[in-house]
C-alpha cells in the first residue's frame, strides 16, 4: 500500500467534490449559451471548473463566441444560480469522511470560488455537515483571495486561518478540477483528486493520489486516523 507524508490539516473545495453541483452548472450553462444558438461542451466546462465567476465567465463567453459582456454574464449567473443551486446534495462518502475527522479532532475547512449568496444556497440542504467545518473561505468576490484557481491563493489564505497557522505540507488538500490540483500544488500541499469521469486521465498524473470517489478514501494513507 503505498504511503504519503503525514498531515495534521484537510482542506475540502465544495463543486463537484463534496456538492453534487456540477450536474446543475451544466444544466444553468446549457440553457444560458442555448439562446445563442451555441452548445455547453465538456472541453469548455473543464476550463471554467473551480474558477471564480468572472474568470469562468470569461472562459465561456471566449470559447463559444457569445455576444455578450462579463457585467450581462454575471448579472444572469447571479440570478440563475439561486434556482439551480438549492437542489445540491451531498456526494457519496463525503459526510462520513467529514464527520469522521471532524471527531477525531482533525481540522478541517473549506476553500471555494463561490460567490458568498451562491455558496450559502448550494449548502442549504447539508448546514449540519458544513457545522462541522472550523472555517470556510469562500473565495469570490473576496478581497483576501487576491488571484483565483489555479493560483495558490486561496488554500494559502484558508491554511492560514487554522488556529494553529500549519505549514503547507501538514496540509491536504481534497479536489476535483484540474485548476484546483494545481492551486494545491502550488500552494506546496497533497491532494487528492475525485474527478469527474471525463476528465483525461493525463490531468490526473499531477495529482498527490487520485481516486474515483470519496468512498475510496484511505485516511491511513496521509497517518490520519482509520475508519
Amino acid at each position: 500500500m503505498a504511503c504519503f507524508n503525514p498531515v495534521s490539516h484537510v482542506i475540502f473545495d465544495v463543486d463537484g467534490l463534496v456538492l453534487d453541483t456540477e450536474p446543475l452548472y451544466t444544466e444553468l450553462f446549457q440553457d444560458m449559451v442555448s439562446k445563442y444558438g451555441k452548445t455547453f461542451t465538456w472541453e469548455v466546462k473543464v476550463q471554467m471548473m473551480g474558477k471564480v465567476a468572472h474568470d469562468a465567465g470569461a472562459v465561456l463567453i471566449r470559447e463559444l463566441d457569445l455576444p455578450i459582456t462579463i457585467d450581462e454574464y454575471i448579472k444572469y449567473y447571479d440570478e440563475q444560480c439561486k434556482i439551480y443551486l438549492a437542489k445540491a446534495q451531498l456526494l457519496p462518502g463525503v459526510e462520513r469522511l467529514v464527520r469522521h475527522l471532524h471527531k477525531h479532532n482533525i481540522p478541517i475547512a473549506v476553500a471555494t470560488s463561490s460567490d458568498p449568496d451562491d455558496y450559502q444556497v448550494k449548502t442549504t440542504n447539508s448546514k449540519d455537515v458544513f457545522a462541522l467545518f472550523h472555517h470556510a473561505v469562500v473565495g469570490g468576490r473576496n478581497p483576501e483571495v487576491k488571484r483565483g484557481k489555479p493560483a495558490p491563493d486561496i488554500f494559502l489564505l484558508c491554511a492560514s486561518k487554522f488556529e494553529d497557522s500549519p505549514p503547507p505540507e501538514k496540509v491536504l488538500v481534497f479536489e476535483d478540477a484540474p485548476n484546483g490540483v494545481e492551486a494545491a500544488l502550488a500552494a506546496g500541499m497533497q491532494v487528492v483528486q475525485v474527478p469527474d469521469p471525463r476528465v483525461d486521465p493525463k490531468l490526473l498524473e499531477r495529482a498527490t493520489l487520485a481516486i474515483k470517489s470519496m468512498e475510496d478514501f484511505k485516511p491511513e494513507l496521509f497517518g490520519l486516523p482509520p475508519f
